[in-house]
């Protein structure tokens, strides 16, 4: 587990952390930042909203969409103000937990986030092997930033969330128009069925399954890095450098064995749509609706009486509500299926 950080934050010395200088490098400009949230947010997920659409149908799909899409580019755009403010008054933060720690002055809310960071990274490794695994058998079944200043953040802000657009209205629209109420928790599968033919050529889906890997590589090791920050911190030797048998040796190990956690766990619960709602409830949701909101109101105390005071303090309510919401249903359903299949017949079929 990682250590809280000293409540004199300049004086932190991020020299002799090997998780800071090794793997949370700060050397990128506005563009990266917007290559990286888009990795982070455009992956596999969105080939499971035709699903969402068919519990919601057209009308609510599409208003919880764009609803989802306005809350989280505000609350980016919210936590680039904070980081920003904690910057010039010399407090420059590398790490969400330990701006967290700072602005709030709990040493709980330290472990709270590394908590749901963690369980984030976990979970996400666990649906990328599983996705992976899935495409993967999809192919054999055809036999073939610098410091984090607003104006950096907001330009890969927008950049990325251009991307967000077309992405994710194509994919959610287009494949609950084509499916519907047959749409599968993963699109591909529904171009796949299990009964009948391939919807697709193989000249179509192969590419895609392609792509989807890729994807899935980028994203493991984007969400990854926390994990893999906290083991560093924990088992290298800054003054080794960073390449040295005394630094590479544990850090392949470890991370081999992370790696080998997260199969195994994918291997025994291959339900791609309900892990991507436990992520969502008890990973996404707060972190992303909830704390970013917080964060802003601690930081710069809007007067209680104004508006952006209470938009911050009613989009924390309600998602606080919501992941409560989700975390029992999406927990309940994993619960069910995995119930219906035993670990011995998950691994024959591997």
């Amino acid at each position: 587990m990682s250590d809280p950080p000293h409540k004199s934050f300049p004086l932190y010395g991020r020299e002799a952390d090997a998780g800071a200088v090794f793997v949370l490098e700060s050397k990128g400009e506005w563009w990266h930042a917007g290559f990286h949230l888009t990795t982070a947010i455009v992956g596999p997920t969105i080939l499971a909203l035709p699903f969402v659409f068919r519990g919601l149908g057209w009308v609510l799909g599409l208003t919880c969409l764009t609803v989802m899409g306005i809350v989280t580019f505000y609350a980016y755009f919210l936590m680039s103000k904070v980081l920003e403010e904690c910057e010039n008054a010399g407090r420059r933060h590398i790490r969400f937990r330990e701006l967290a720690a700072d602005v709030l002055g709990s040493g709980w809310m330290f472990y709270f986030v590394i908590f749901i960071q963690t369980a984030i990274n976990t979970g996400v490794g666990i649906g990328v092997i599983l996705l992976a695994s899935q495409s993967i058998q999809m192919i054999k079944s055809f036999k073939t930033l610098a410091p984090p200043v607003t104006g950096k953040m907001a330009k890969g802000l927008i950049m990325c969330y251009s991307v967000i657009i077309f992405t994710f209205y194509s994919a959610a629209s287009s494949g609950y128009w084509v499916f519907g109420n047959k749409a599968e928790s993963n699109v591909l599968k529904s171009l796949l069925p299990e009964n009948g033919h391939a919807l697709a050529p193989t000249s179509l889906i192969v590419p895609a399954v392609v792509f989807l890997l890729l994807q899935l590589l980028a994203i493991g090791s984007v969400y990854a890095q926390v994990a893999f920050e906290i083991m560093e911190k924990k088992s290298a030797d800054v003054k080794q450098g960073k390449f040295s048998k005394r630094n590479l040796i544990p850090r392949l190990i470890l991370r081999t064995l992370y790696m080998m956690f997260c199969g195994f766990m994918s291997a025994m619960l291959p339900f791609f749509g309900d892990i991507n709602g436990v992520i969502g409830a008890i990973g996404f949701i707060p972190l992303d609706f909830v704390l970013p909101m917080l964060l802003y109101n601690m930081s710069f105390k809007p007067s209680k009486s104004s508006l952006v005071y209470w938009i911050n303090s009613s989009i924390m309510v309600v998602f606080t509500g919501v992941g409560l919401m989700g975390t029992f249903s999406s927990v309940r359903t994993l619960t069910v299926d995995a119930h219906k299949l035993s670990l011995y017949t998950i691994l024959m079929k591997v």
